[in-house]
C-alpha cells in the first residue's frame, strides 16, 4: 500500500510534548494552517488553556492528559483520538526531559526516568500509533523527535544524549522494518541543535548552576516547520540546524578532536554568574509554568541549511557546500601529517 500524506489542513495530528517548546509551536501552526491536533502532555492545567485558545482563534483542539511512559496513557490517548475525530493522520513523539549533572553522581532512578519519557515514551508512541496508520487508507506519517545528541556525546548532559541516541536506534530500525513489509507509513526522525524552548529551566538541574543551551541557538519555530514539513512529504531524517549539522560532522570525521573540545563544554551549559540550588525540574512532575514555546534564549528563526533541506532545489547546493568543508578540514588535517618540505 503506498503513502499519501494529506496536507496539513486536512489531517488529525497528534503531538505528544505538546505544552511547551517546539511541542506546543507545532501544535499552534498546525491548528492555525487548518488541522485537527490532539493535544498530549501530564499538565492537564496547561492543555486546557491552550486549546482554549486555540479554539478562540478559530481552531479544532482538544486534549488528553498523558504520562509517554505508561503505556496505558499513550494507548488511552491514541483511543481519545479516535473516538473524538476518527483517526488520525499524523502521529508526533515530541515529549522530552533531560538532567543536567555528571553521570557519575547522577541517581540512577533519574537516568531510568529519563529514558522512560525520552526513549520509552517514543516506544510506546510508535508502536500504538502504527496500529491504527498501517490500517488507515494511504497510511500516515509518524515522526519521532530525536536530537542532534543523538549523534554525539555532550557533559552534563550525558543521560539525556544515551536517550537519544537509544531513539535513533530505535527509529531507524524501525524503518528498515516498516520498508520490510511496504508499510504505508513515512517515518521521519527529526533532530534539533540547541533550541531556544524552556528545555534549560525544565531540566533537573545538579550543577549549583543555571542552565543554558550552548550558542548559537535556533527558534522553535524551525523546529515545527520541520515537523509539519515531514507530516506532508517523506523525510527520512532532518537536522534543524546548520551548525548542529557541521558538529555531527565533526564529531563523525573527527571524533578524537571533538572530545577534546567537548571537554570544555561545561562553560557553554551552565552559567556560573547565577548559582541557582539543586532544582527539580519537570522529570517527575509538571512544574506549572507551562504554555510557552520559546524559553530565555531567544533562538534563530532563519537557518539557511533547514530552508535549504525542505526545497530540493537548495538541498544540492547546501549538501555541496558542507561537503566542500568536510574535505578543506580533511585536507587541513592531512597536511598536519606531511612531514616538512626539504630546504632548498
Amino acid at each position: 500500500m503506498a503513502v499519501r500524506l494529506k496536507p496539513i489542513s486536512d489531517q488529525v495530528i497528534v503531538i505528544t510534548g505538546a505544552t511547551s517548546g517546539h511541542g506546543l509551536g507545532t501544535a499552534q501552526k498546525a491548528a492555525a494552517a487548518g488541522a485537527r491536533v490532539m493535544l498530549a502532555a501530564r499538565d492537564g492545567e496547561a492543555l486546557a488553556r491552550i486549546c482554549e485558545a486555540i479554539r478562540a482563534a478559530g481552531g479544532v483542539a482538544d486534549h488528553v492528559v498523558t504520562d509517554v511512559g505508561i503505556e496505558a496513557d499513550v494507548e488511552r490517548l491514541a483511543d481519545e483520538t479516535i473516538a473524538r475525530f476518527g483517526g488520525f493522520d499524523s502521529w508526533v513523539n515530541n515529549a522530552g526531559a533531560g538532567v543536567y549533572a555528571l553521570l557519575s553522581t547522577l541517581p540512577i532512578d533519574e537516568h531510568r526516568k529519563v529514558f522512560e519519557t525520552n526513549y520509552w515514551g517514543i516506544v510506546h508512541g510508535s508502536l500504538i500509533a502504527l496500529r491504527h496508520l498501517e490500517s488507515r487508507p494511504g497510511g500516515g506519517a509518524l515522526i519521532n523527535i530525536g536530537s542532534i545528541n543523538g549523534d554525539m556525546g555532550a557533559p552534563l548532559l550525558g543521560a539525556y544524549s544515551a536517550s537519544k541516541h537509544a531513539v535513533k536506534g530505535f527509529t531507524d530500525s524501525l524503518r528498515i522494518e516498516l520498508m520490510q513489509r511496504k508499510a504505508p507509513v513515512s517515518l521521519t526522525l527529526i533532530k534539533p541543535s540547541a533550541i531556544g524552548t524552556p528545555f534549560p529551566d525544565h531540566g533537573r538541574n545538579h550543577t549549583g548552576y543555571r542552565a543554558r543551551l550552548p550558542d548559537p541557538v535556533y527558534s522553535p519555530d524551525l523546529v515545527a516547520d520541520a515537523i509539519l514539513d515531514a507530516a506532508q512529504h517523506r523525510r527520512r531524517a532532518v537536522t534543524v540546524g546548520g551548525v548542529g549539522k557541521l558538529q555531527v560532522l565533526g564529531a563523525t570525521l573527527f571524533p578524537s578532536l571533538f572530545d577534546r573540545l567537548a571537554t570544555t563544554m561545561n562553560a557553554m551549559l551552565v552559567d556560573r554568574t547565577a548559582p541557582v540550588p539543586d532544582t527539580p525540574g519537570n522529570l517527575y512532575a509538571p512544574q506549572g509554568d507551562d504554555r510557552r514555546a520559546e524559553g530565555r534564549q531567544h533562538g534563530r528563526r532563519f537557518s539557511l541549511f533547514s530552508t535549504a533541506r525542505r526545497h530540493g532545489a537548495l538541498t544540492a547546493g547546501a549538501a555541496v557546500a558542507v561537503a566542500m568543508v568536510a574535505i578543506a578540514l580533511r585536507n587541513a588535517r592531512d597536511s598536519r601529517r606531511l612531514p616538512p618540505a626539504p630546504a632548498r
